[in-house]
C-alpha cells in the first residue's frame, strides 16, 4: 500500500548534504492539500514524471493546483478535489560551504624565466553556494537521493588546477614573483573559475591561494643562492669563520693546548681559503714593452729582461710622454 505524503520537509542534520530527494526510493503519492515547508537556508525544486515543475523558496506551502497549474488536469471528481498523485521533491540546501580545499596532485610546469622550465605546487581553499537550484539538479544530481559536498569538490578539483595554471603562465614570467601577489593572483583566478561553476548553477563566493612551490631540489638551490648573497664579501666572511674557529677552539676542553690546535686550525683556514680564491680567478696579462714576453698585470718589472715597468708610455725619440695607443708621437712626429 503506498504511503501518501501529507508534510513534506528535510532536516539535515550533517551538514555536508547538498541535496537530499524526498522520498529517498523515487516518486511518491502527493495529495493536493499536503504541506511543503522549505527551511530558510534551503529551496525545493518539485518534480512530476521527471520535470521539474516549480522551485518553492523559504515558508509553508500548500500543494494546490494554483501553484501547480500543470496537475490540474490530473484531478479526478471522484477524488474530492484532492486527488494523490506521484511526484518527488528535492531539497536543496543554500547555504555557503566553506573550507574545501584544492590542490595540485600532481607538480604542473611552468616556464620561468630566472630557472628555466620547473615543477610547481599549488593548494589553496575556497567556498560556494548553490545559485540556481533548478539547473543544478538537474546538470549535477540527476536522479540520486542524495548529493553530498565531497563530490562537488572532488569534481572542481581539476577545474580550479587547469584554469591556475593558464592564468600563472598568461600573466607570471617568475615564481619569485608570486608571493607579494597572491591576492592578485587570487582574484585573477577566481574571475575565471567562476563561469566554470555558474554553468552548473553554482556561485564562487571565495577562492584563496594558501602556497604555490617548487620542488625541494629547487627549492634549496635557491636557498644557497640566498646564503651567497647574505654572505657578501668574501673576505669579510672569512675573516669571520675563522674568529668563529678560534672562539670554538678557545672553548674546547683541554686548556691552553686544545686552544693551541684550534687557533692552528682557524689560522690555517684562513690563510687557504683566501689562496684557493686567488688561485681560482684568472690571471691577467701584459706584454713587456722591451723583450715582448706575457708578464703579470701588476709587475712592476719585467722577470725576463729586467725592464722597469710603469703604466706611462713615452717616446724613445723625444722622451715626451704620449698616449697608450698613440701610433705617432705628437711632439716630434716620430712613428712608435
Amino acid at each position: 500500500m503506498a504511503i501518501l505524503l501529507e508534510v513534506i520537509e528535510f532536516f539535515d542534520e550533517t551538514g555536508e548534504e547538498i541535496v537530499h530527494r524526498i522520498p529517498e526510493k523515487g516518486s511518491g503519492d502527493i495529495a493536493i492539500g499536503s504541506q511543503l515547508i522549505v527551511r530558510e537556508n534551503q529551496e525545493a525544486v518539485f518534480f512530476r514524471d521527471g520535470k521539474a515543475l516549480d522551485v518553492f523558496g523559504t515558508g509553508r506551502h500548500t500543494i494546490t493546483t494554483m501553484n501547480i497549474p500543470l496537475i490540474k488536469n490530473f484531478i479526478g471528481a471522484a477524488f474530492n478535489g484532492k486527488s494523490p498523485f506521484r511526484a518527488e521533491v528535492y531539497f536543496v540546501n543554500k547555504k555557503v560551504f566553506t573550507n574545501a580545499k584544492w590542490g595540485t596532485a600532481e607538480p604542473i610546469l611552468f616556464k620561468d624565466k630566472e630557472l628555466d622550465i620547473i615543477r610547481i605546487r599549488a593548494n589553496g581553499i575556497h567556498s560556494y553556494r548553490v545559485k540556481d537550484s533548478q539547473i543544478f539538479v538537474n546538470k549535477i544530481v540527476g536522479t540520486q537521493k542524495i548529493y553530498e559536498r565531497g563530490k562537488i569538490d572532488d569534481f572542481f578539483k581539476d577545474i580550479i588546477i587547469s584554469r591556475l595554471t593558464d592564468f600563472l603562465g598568461e600573466n607570471y614570467s617568475s615564481i619569485f614573483e608570486l608571493p607579494k601577489s597572491y591576492d592578485e593572483l587570487s582574484l585573477g583566478a577566481k574571475s575565471l573559475i567562476m563561469e566554470d561553476f555558474e554553468k552548473y548553477g553554482l556561485e564562487l563566493v571565495d577562492f584563496y591561494i594558501k602556497s604555490i612551490t617548487p620542488p625541494e631540489e629547487v627549492q634549496k638551490m635557491i636557498d644557497e643562492r640566498a646564503g651567497m648573497k647574505a654572505i657578501g664579501n668574501l673576505d669579510d666572511f672569512t675573516r669571520f669563520e675563522t674568529a668563529k674557529a678560534l672562539r670554538d677552539a678557545a672553548s674546547q676542553p683541554g686548556g691552553t693546548a686544545g686552544a693551541g690546535v684550534g687557533v692552528g686550525a682557524g689560522i690555517g683556514m684562513g690563510m687557504a681559503i683566501p689562496e684557493m680564491m686567488k688561485g681560482a680567478k684568472k690571471t691577467e696579462t701584459k706584454k713587456c714593452p722591451k723583450c715582448g714576453k706575457d708578464i703579470p698585470q701588476d709587475a712592476k718589472f719585467c722577470p725576463e729582461c729586467g725592464e722597469k715597468l710603469t703604466d706611462k708610455k713615452f717616446c724613445p725619440k723625444c722622451g715626451k710622454e704620449i698616449p697608450q695607443d698613440a701610433k705617432f708621437c705628437p711632439e716630434c712626429g716620430n712613428k712608435l
